[in-house]
């Protein structure tokens, strides 16, 4: 029998790791943001919202300023409509905009591509930009004080070293480079307080591959790209508040891509650097299911006691795609995944990481609060049932149980000592 001690002595904050990539609507209705302000969603990451039902209305800078030949200082250059709804019912909910600045992915574009082509002048899609921000944060063309801080310049513009395969981006790196290191100066100078960042990597997956083998290509240039980057930054001197990149991997290779990452910063000297894991997913093709449920508890549990800042799932839409693992498309009821959420939200609430102590292959673990008021959470990504120990300071006992495995769905129940195969269990424990 495996032991979990649990010593209540604080060693940290609970990170917002909770949060989640395009949110949950369909047309222009907002019912479902119920269920992000239900856990405290931290951040809803504005990318991929434009949708494919009702498309071309919502985020993306060509859907606000339709005429790139228009007049940025001209507010009627601009059509702010249907985005300014989804701002609007998201704060209402409590939720921080984490706003792209750029385009939704086209998944065709071998076929044809319509939005992803570099901006044909840089400076002049940063004044689009902050007119964008003016409207959002500055009351500017009937606008508002939202005050969002995060504004991101693009997404994945490294998706493939074939400028013809590349879904985000079809000019060259060095492209990017260029409208990264006009835009963040532009923005920056204008607006010093937002935070400026980028660029939303696509990911470190080849970090162990063989740079000779043609076959890894690809993810070999997500690596070029991302040290190139990060020169051209330093060597250009261009604002960076935070680094953003994605993992579809693994718990375990996700926590080496941090690593990874953290190293790359140190190395061109942005050692400490804010990182934000704005898109992840741990097999997306296991949705609804109790696995899935025990993979994203897991991710959020283990990113905690790593360099990461922020973390983002990808994501809460209302739809068929695989990707969307919080809801079901038939019912609109939450997935099970939606209650690994509600759990860590436990974590949150409580504020300050106590220490926990366990050492099971494929279990994670996270406890938060205190001896009067604690949470534990944890995650048994194994298929088998994994019987474990629970060892909690003299006279703080289990005062609650919550479950999400095959069988129940965040169900009140008694901690039996066994975590069963593919589960999260939430439990609150205090002095009684």
């Amino acid at each position: 029998m495996a032991i979990i001690r649990c010593e209540m002595k604080p060693v940290g904050r609970i990170k917002k790791l909770h949060g989640v990539g395009q949110p949950p609507f369909t047309g222009a209705s907002f019912g479902m943001f119920r269920y992000l302000k239900a856990f405290g969603c931290p951040f809803s990451r504005l990318h991929d919202v434009q949708g494919v039902y009702g498309g071309g209305r919502w985020v993306d800078i060509p859907n606000l300023f339709r005429n790139f030949d228009a007049d940025p200082e001209d507010p009627a250059s601009y059509d702010f409509t249907f985005t300014d709804l989804l701002m609007q019912a998201l704060v209402e909910h409590g939720v921080e905009p984490f706003f792209r600045l750029g385009v939704t992915i086209e998944n065709q574009c071998t076929i044809k591509s319509y939005r992803i082509d570099p901006p044909k002048d840089p400076l002049k899609w940063a004044k689009i930009c902050e007119g964008v921000i003016r409207h959002y944060n500055e009351g500017w063309a009937d606008g508002f004080h939202m005050n969002i801080r995060y504004w991101e310049i693009w997404n994945e513009p490294d998706n493939s070293h074939n400028p013809k395969e590349n879904m985000m981006w079809t000019g060259t790196m060095e492209d990017y480079f260029a409208l990264y290191g006009t835009a963040s100066k532009y923005l920056k100078e204008r607006f010093p307080d937002i935070r400026i960042g980028g660029f939303a990597s696509c990911g470190f997956y080849g970090m162990h591959a063989d740079r000779n083998d043609p076959k890894n290509a690809r993810n070999i240039y997500y690596l070029d790209f991302a040290e190139k980057f990060l020169e051209y930054v330093r060597n250009h001197n261009c604002p960076l508040d935070f680094f953003s990149w994605h993992s579809y991997g693994s718990i375990e290779n996700t926590v080496e891509y941090v690593d990874y990452a953290t190293k790359l910063l140190e190395k061109y000297g942005f050692g400490g650097l804010e990182q934000s894991l704005n898109e992840w997913n741990c097999q997306p093709n296991a949705r609804g299911t109790a696995k899935h449920a025990a993979l994203t508890a897991g991710m959020m549990l283990a990113l905690q006691n790593t360099a990461m800042d922020t973390a983002m799932f990808y994501d809460a839409r209302y739809g068929t795609s695989i990707y969307g693992g919080m809801f079901n498309p038939l019912t609109g009821e939450p997935f099970k995944a939606y209650y690994s959420f509600m759990a860590f939200a436990e974590l949150y609430k409580r504020e300050v990481q106590t220490e926990l102590t366990l050492d099971i292959p494929g279990v994670y673990g996270l406890a938060a609060g205190c001896e009067a008021d604690g949470c534990i959470v944890l995650a048994n990504t194994n298929a088998e049932d994994v019987p474990v120990a629970l060892e909690l300071p003299e006279g703080v006992q289990i005062t609650g149980c919550r479950i999400i495995d095959g069988n129940r769905t965040w169900e009140e129940t008694e901690f039996a000592g066994t975590l069963s195969g593919e589960s999260v269990v939430c439990l609150w424990t205090g002095k009684l």
